[in-house]
Parts: structure tokens; C-alpha cells; sequence
């Protein structure tokens, strides 16, 4: 994918060496003082800030007036590192929120994640003044979340009824056990890639995250 001209490419200090990552600014006159911060899926299965679904919900967000930051996990592109077991990951986006808040002092913070990304953003999120998170098919059937303290923040969480990846019934059933309960969207028919979908998953995004907006 290109790089739009309002972006920036930059460089955050991890804890094994450097993140690679890519900063969208949204037009002035937009500017809502948002720092979306978005997290790619399973960095041992492709995934990357490349990813089509989390561009996709980048591209959301910077469309709503935030500025859209995404990042390589460790051991993906340009980031040092090899893949940690979620551990490590956690304190990649760990570094990544405190240069956010060394740099952008004052902005409110929105996080999310892809699958995987999902289940890093969303554990994480309770350390950190969170305003929005926003998980797109968290994987909970592999049992990464049953440590997770719940996020005290409003919480999107949305993925298709089709997913091929993630099960369904088992995410579903899991959004019942919390309380409170994330805003919960299902994308009928919708895989876990949204092949031919990501039009419509960006248009939800906009219109769901704009209520959210004051």
C-alpha cells in the first residue's frame, strides 16, 4: 500500500530495539486531538500494519478527525525482535502508548486490535487512560483472555458470524460472561478476513465511532 502524503514514518524506542511504525495525520480543520493506536493480527501468520482489516479501521478513525498511528509488532518489518508469545508483543504496545503520551501530551487515546491485536490491545487497555477500544475478532477460544482485567473504558467489539478463524459461537458467548458488556456488532456472513467486506466494516466504524465523538 502507498503511503498517503499526510503520514509520517517513524521510529519508537522498544524494549528489544526499534518499532517500526506509521503515523496518518487527518486535515487540520479535522483535528480532534484522537490518537488511534491500532494493533495487526498474529505476526507468525502474516500479519503486519499492512493488514488489510487494521488499515481498514485505521482509515476509519482518521476519517472521524484522529490521528491513526500503527506499528509492527516485534520481529515484523522493520521492527527488531523476535515473536514473544503475547508477552513480549504486550510490552511492544506498551512502548508505543508511552511514547504517545511523551509525544502527544493532553490527546485522548482510542485502541484497538485485529484477532491477535485484539487480544494485545485489549489486555493492556486497563493500565492506560483509554477512552475507546475497539477489538475486531478476538481470538478468546485459545484462552488468551482469561486473565484480562476488564477495560474501564467504552469497548467496541465486532466480527462476522462466517469467521473462519475465530469461533463465533465461543466469542459470542464470552461477550455474555462480561460485565459490563462491550457495544457487540456481527457483520452477518462476514469472514474473519471481511473479503469483500471492508467497505461496509469501514462504513460501521465511521458511524458507530462517531457517536462516540462529543
Amino acid at each position: 500500500m502507498t503511503t498517503p502524503a499526510n503520514s509520517e514514518n517513524i521510529t519508537i524506542d522498544g524494549p528489544v530495539g526499534d518499532i517500526e511504525a506509521l503515523i496518518e495525520y487527518p486535515e487540520a480543520s479535522e483535528d480532534r486531538n484522537i490518537i488511534a493506536i491500532c494493533c495487526h493480527p498474529h505476526p507468525q501468520h502474516g500479519g503486519a500494519m499492512s493488514n488489510k482489516v487494521i488499515y481498514t479501521v485505521a482509515r476509519a478513525q482518521l476519517a472521524l478527525g484522529a490521528t491513526a498511528l500503527r506499528f509492527n509488532f516485534r520481529g515484523v518489518g522493520k521492527s527488531m525482535g523476535h515473536y514473544a508469545d503475547g508477552i513480549g508483543e504486550m510490552e511492544d504496545l506498551r512502548a508505543v502508548l508511552n511514547w504517545v503520551g511523551e509525544t502527544f501530551p493532553g490527546h485522548t487515546l482510542w485502541l484497538s486490535g485485529f484477532s491477535f491485536g485484539a487480544w494485545i490491545s485489549t489486555m493492556v487497555a486497563h493500565e492506560y487512560a483509554i477512552e475507546q477500544l475497539i477489538s475486531i475478532a478476538p481470538p478468546v477460544e485459545r484462552g488468551y483472555f482469561e486473565n484480562m482485567t476488564h477495560p474501564q473504558c467504552s469497548w467496541l467489539a465486532l466480527m462476522g458470524d462466517a469467521d473462519e478463524v475465530v469461533s463465533f459461537k465461543e466469542t459470542e458467548q464470552w461477550i455474555e460472561t462480561l460485565n459490563p458488556k462491550p457495544e457487540w456488532i456481527v457483520m452477518k456472513d462476514a469472514g474473519h478476513f471481511f473479503h469483500s467486506r471492508l467497505v461496509e466494516l469501514r462504513e460501521i466504524l465511521e458511524q458507530t465511532l462517531a457517536k462516540k465523538i462529543d
